[in-house]
């Protein structure tokens, strides 16, 4: 008989668990859901597991933490847990932990790829050479076009995937700048780049402002009408960290006013969009001022077979480490496991 009861409650890939249950063994038995809501779940299973492995769809309210009746740990595959009420499941004894170790590397090379694609003019090119490709081989109508070498590369946020894109912005000769209050003084002289102690001075310089925060209350919609104004005229702006962070929105409005020349957004703040938001519909009809200057894609940053492998197999070692052996890694709500819940196993 199984030991530990685990609930997958929205799980990203197509198996039945394969390398969650090669990983963890008989002594545990596995609940694989692919649920958008608690209310699609089994509610036995809910009420009884010992432990959830999450990724982003489904959200943890206190009336879900409620239900939560025997768990012991959450653990988010991958970085961000917006989604996760802390306060409540700290008041549970729940802890919560994430997989930050994953992902860096795929996630940074998606920023660069959009600031690159944008800041050369790719995606515009080749927009009107699908429209017209006669007339999309008028290089006349590319004047305007500056060298990406010695602009300046703006990172708001230098943690680990941050880090990332400002080594690589470095490696092509960008200017890089960062802003980030919660990092080490020095940071930015171990990787050769600048700081800012501003986000205002930030933007005002940034020819490309890559953004790499976590979702908090301090930084949902830290790129607001307000902030934009901030930024140079003709800015790129590239968002791969967390929806909340700009209303997409506000990015098509500064493209229309011309206050942005660009952007690449990869997170949104509902996800799925929804097909009949505004801004979505005037993005699927590309009006002259918008066409090849919005880039799109579906949360897609952070995937890459071998990032989806590392999620996963990291967040059972995780779940693992602290059942088995009460090492709590990477705890994001303040709890230890002398304050967590206990139950026998």
């Amino acid at each position: 008989m199984a030991r530990y009861r685990i609930l997958v409650t929205d799980a990203k890939y197509a198996d039945d668990g394969e390398i969650e249950k090669r990983l963890s063994g008989p002594e545990y038995e596995w609940t694989i859901c692919r649920a958008t809501t608690a209310e699609e779940l089994p509610a036995d299973i809910l009420e009884s597991c010992d432990g959830i492995l999450t990724w982003h769809v489904l959200r943890y309210d206190p009336a879900v933490v409620e239900r939560l009746k025997r768990c012991r740990i959450i653990v988010r595959a991958g970085v961000g847990y917006d989604h996760i009420d802390l306060q409540a499941t700290a008041a549970a004894g729940i802890p919560v932990s994430n997989t930050p170790d994953y992902g860096t590397m795929e996630v940074a090379d998606h920023a660069l790829a959009m600031a690159l694609v944008l800041g050369r003019g790719l995606l515009r090119y080749h927009t009107e050479l699908l429209a017209d490709p006669l007339a999309g081989f008028n290089t006349a109508r590319s004047m305007g076009q500056r060298r990406l070498s010695g602009q300046t590369f703006a990172v708001l946020g230098i943690g680990r995937i941050g880090t990332a894109a400002a080594l690589r912005a470095k490696a092509f000769g960008f200017r890089v700048l960062c802003y980030d209050p919660y990092a080490s003084r020095g940071t930015e002289r171990a990787l050769g780049i600048e700081r800012t102690d501003s986000l205002q001075d930030l933007l005002s310089q940034a020819d490309i402002l890559s953004l790499h925060a976590p979702l908090t209350e301090e930084t949902r919609n830290i790129i607001n009408r307000d902030t934009v104004a901030w930024l140079k005229p003709g800015a790129i702006l590239v968002n791969t960290a967390r929806g909340g962070l700009v209303d997409p929105a506000v990015v098509v409005d500064a493209i229309r006013d011309g206050k942005l020349a660009a952007a690449g957004l990869d997170v949104f703040p509902k996800e799925p969009i929804d097909p009949a938001t505004p801004w979505y519909r005037c993005w699927v009809e590309q009006p002259e001022w918008l066409r090849g200057r919005l880039l799109l894609s579906p949360h897609t940053a952070w995937l890459a077979d071998e990032s989806r492998a590392d999620a996963r197999s990291k967040a059972v070692e995780t779940l693992i480490a602290y059942l088995e052996r009460g090492e709590l890694r990477n705890c994001v709500n303040g709890l230890t496991a002398e304050t967590a819940r206990t139950f026998e196993a």
